[in-house]
């Protein structure tokens, strides 16, 4: 598989509610020499994380350890600037699943998609009850289901759906990437250019 599958998440969220993130806050240029999917976690938001002697900043939320878990809660217009995938490497490197946000542009959307980061699009209303709801009880959880397209915050029971391609749907449940559906046809492809040999 290309990545885990993604069903039903159950996780803590780390708040980020800065609006418009764009690619090279997430992943900075100078970490994309790699073409590996592989060791872009550390990298991930490293002028945020870090001062310029490599010193963690103790403001930054990765930094505090009050915040955890595999749900990056984040503001407005997140993922806007270059194409570069790098950015949903580095997220899921660093161990995160889904990233919640009012909106996200749709190159990042896409891209987040083909590696195996849930991106789900809520209201600026629910994703505001999510960061209050954070800010009050850091151990609050929030549950993602694929298969109803379903965001709850557990803690109030309050909930949204959020569309997802059928496709993509499919793959994300499956752990494929767009390769790993291929193969995954490969008797069914095999079998249609026999017939287009008859």
């Amino acid at each position: 598989m290309a990545y885990d599958k993604f069903n039903i998440l159950n996780s803590t969220v780390v708040p980020l509610p800065t609006e418009n993130v764009d690619t090279d806050q997430i992943i900075p240029a100078r970490f994309l020499k790699a073409t590996e999917r592989k060791g872009f976690g550390e990298s991930l938001f490293m002028d945020w994380r870090y001062d310029s002697e490599g010193n963690p900043k103790s403001d930054f939320v990765l930094n505090d350890p009050t915040y955890s878990g595999k749900i990056l809660v984040a503001g407005k217009n997140f993922g806007s600037g270059s194409s570069r995938e790098h950015a949903a490497w580095a997220i899921y490197d660093y161990g995160f699943r889904c990233v919640v946000s009012s909106f996200f542009a749709d190159i990042f959307k896409n891209n987040a998609l083909n590696v195996g980061i849930l991106p789900v699009t809520v209201s600026p209303e629910f994703l505001e009850e999510i960061f209050t709801e954070v800010e009050k009880d850091p151990s609050t959880k929030v549950e993602v289901n694929i298969e109803k397209q379903t965001i709850t915050l557990l803690s109030t029971g309050s909930f949204e759906s959020f569309d997802i391609n059928t496709y993509k749907k499919g793959n994300m449940q499956n752990g494929f990437d767009d390769i790993d559906y291929l193969l995954n046809m490969k008797d069914e492809i095999v079998a249609f250019e026999a017939a287009k040999k008859i």
